[in-house]
């Protein structure tokens, strides 16, 4: 090396060597490391970063972390996409790294909300009969006082006549069944309108205001399918694929079979006009008051496709949130979230034990996957009644609201959980009569519900800023290999939470925990108080192992703080 030449290498975060976006909110600080290889001491070395739409970039002082290796850090004033790159200083001499990376700062929202999913057709009080829009706004109240703040509703958009689904799914459907609310058109209207059972287009309009109102944002499921009866199927029959009869092609996610809801072909000879109009059904819903889309099998569809349409509508919605409802090998959920979706689904739903959950959520918040992949953790979906929920009862449902809430800053139920609902289609994890394919009235209020556990957990989750955040999950001995332990510390270093929770439902454990005192500054032989925000009872702890007993009928998990 020739005196005084300086090499900047090992920039990070970095996804695929800068090919990618990082993912970051505008609250907290985005911290860049570099080093150097030089052979003289460099005078300074800085983090330089600019809007993309800006000209002008600002440069903040880096700070060395150890030999050769400097960090520094900024807060982003807005919402969209930054650049940014490392310079350094040897005298009077600038040298600058040959490439700048991206970073896309979104609103906090894309890290730290509860979700809940609301099935649009189940919402109303008489059998046989959808709910309309009003009865679903009678029910945001109740919804806001469980906690919930974003409420993603099931599509509402027309429904399909031909090859109808029935009950639990069955091919023969009677004349009052209403179908599956994915097979979407009909003489209505397409995924520009709404299902007339449920209302207009103003009462969805005057729903999503009300829901506003009580700062609950409102989700829509995106399904780029047709029915056989979508106006797209007469007016662009170049958009699907053809048997060699000359019919066409109906959908298929192996094992799954969807008869009735054909494809589309994301590159016909007009691929261009395609491709605009499927934009242009998220600009609707955009201009609508919806910021967030649910997006149905994206892995089904062309990447490229996904890439160009996040990119498009985020240029000029750059709040719109995207969640990638992809339950597929982990390369291609990775590789969705890389290209531009906001938030994925994840494989939490089965992952039970300590070693698969410590070993899964390590992965998602530890590892590079933290920059580019928010996994948005669902106690249960309408497909996935997993076996624990469906033999463990309310302690099943309770531990796992809790892992839920507290392993990551974003979470959702579907309707029904809380009110422990368990009964399943035998040998599957589909539920029995789920309201994918009929009417459904529930008593929101029947006896076994969970709802102010719900409350609780959620209320502990907006006091405590440690479950604001993602990228901040540790996990701590615990003696007994059905309990695990972890914690979270705010980034400020103001709030600590820290959570055990009994994974087998049936049975009491008890476990000695290692709880990182050194981190509060208390010694060996120190007593200090402790809190347990489920039940509000105060204890008192010495050292760093103590010893906590977990009763899944009575408290499965506790969540606490030292005071």
């Amino acid at each position: 090396m020739r005196k005084g030449k300086i090499d900047i290498k090992d920039i990070s975060p970095q996804i695929d060597k800068g090919k990618y976006p990082v993912k970051w909110e505008i609250d907290i600080p985005f911290c860049v490391t570099a080093s150097i290889d030089s052979d003289e001491k460099p005078c300074k070395l800085y983090l330089q970063y600019s809007k993309k739409s800006d000209n002008h970039w600002q440069s903040v002082e880096m700070h060395p972390i150890e030999k050769d290796k400097f960090k520094g850090e900024f807060i982003a004033e807005q919402v969209g996409t930054y650049f940014y790159t490392i310079e350094a200083t040897l005298d009077i001499n600038k040298i600058k790294f040959d490439k700048f990376s991206t970073v896309y700062f979104q609103r906090p929202q894309a890290r730290f909300a509860t979700w809940y999913e609301m099935w649009p057709r189940s919402q109303g009080k008489i059998e046989g009969k959808s709910a309309t829009f009003k009865d679903m706004g009678a029910r945001l109240p109740e919804i806001k006082k469980m906690g919930f703040d974003t409420l993603y509703l099931a599509p509402i958009y027309p429904i399909g006549h031909t090859n109808k689904k029935g009950p639990n799914n069955s091919l023969i459907a009677g004349p009052n069944d209403p179908g599956s609310p994915f097979s979407i058109g009909n003489e209505f209207g397409g995924h520009k309108a709404v299902n007339p059972e449920l209302g207009t287009l103003s009462d969805f309009n005057k729903f999503v205001k009300k829901a506003n109102q009580i700062e609950i944002e409102v989700v829509l499921d995106i399904a780029l399918t047709c029915s056989p009866d979508h106006p797209y199927v007469k007016d662009h029959p170049e958009w699907f694929f053809y048997n060699d009869d000359g019919s066409i092609k109906y959908a298929e996610n192996p094992p799954k079979k969807y008869q009735d809801i054909y494809p589309f072909n994301f590159y016909p000879e007009n691929k261009e006009e395609m491709w605009n109009e499927m934009k242009s059904i998220f600009l609707f819903w955009i201009e609508q008051g919806v910021k967030t889309f649910r997006v149905d099998n994206p892995h089904t569809k062309p990447v490229e496709f996904w890439e160009w349409l996040i990119k498009e509508i985020q240029a000029e919605y750059p709040e719109t949130i995207f969640l990638a409802e992809a339950f597929t090998e982990p390369t291609m959920m990775k590789f969705l979230a890389k290209i531009g979706f906001t938030q994925s689904y994840t494989y939490f739903t089965w992952r039970n034990t300590k070693e698969e959950l410590t070993e899964y959520l390590t992965e998602l918040t530890q590892s590079e996957m933290k920059y580019y992949f928010r996994g948005n953790l669902f106690t249960n979906t309408p497909d996935i009644l997993m076996l624990i929920l469906q033999k463990g009862g309310k302690p099943a449902f309770k531990l796992r609201i809790v892992l839920a809430s507290t392993l990551s800053s974003i979470y959702g139920i579907y309707n029904g959980f809380e009110l422990c609902e368990n009964k399943v289609i035998p040998g599957t994890e589909e539920y029995m009569n789920s309201e994918k394919y009929q009417y459904k009235v529930w008593d929101w209020d029947r006896p076994g519900n969970i709802k102010d556990y719900i409350t609780k957990l959620n209320r502990i989750r907006r006091e405590n800023s440690a479950l604001h955040y993602y990228r901040n999950l540790k996990f701590y001995d615990s003696s007994d290999e059905n309990v695990i332990f972890y914690g979270k510390t705010s980034y400020d270093k103001k709030n600590s939470v820290f959570v055990a929770v009994n994974l087998d439902p049936f049975n009491t454990h008890k476990s000695i925990l290692r709880l990182p005192i050194n981190q509060f500054r208390i010694s060996e032989n120190e007593e200090y108080d402790i809190e347990e925000l489920l039940t509000g009872k105060g204890f008192k702890w010495k050292g760093s192992e103590n010893e906590v007993e977990l009763n899944p009928n009575d408290e499965p998990a506790m969540i606490f703080k030292i005071v």
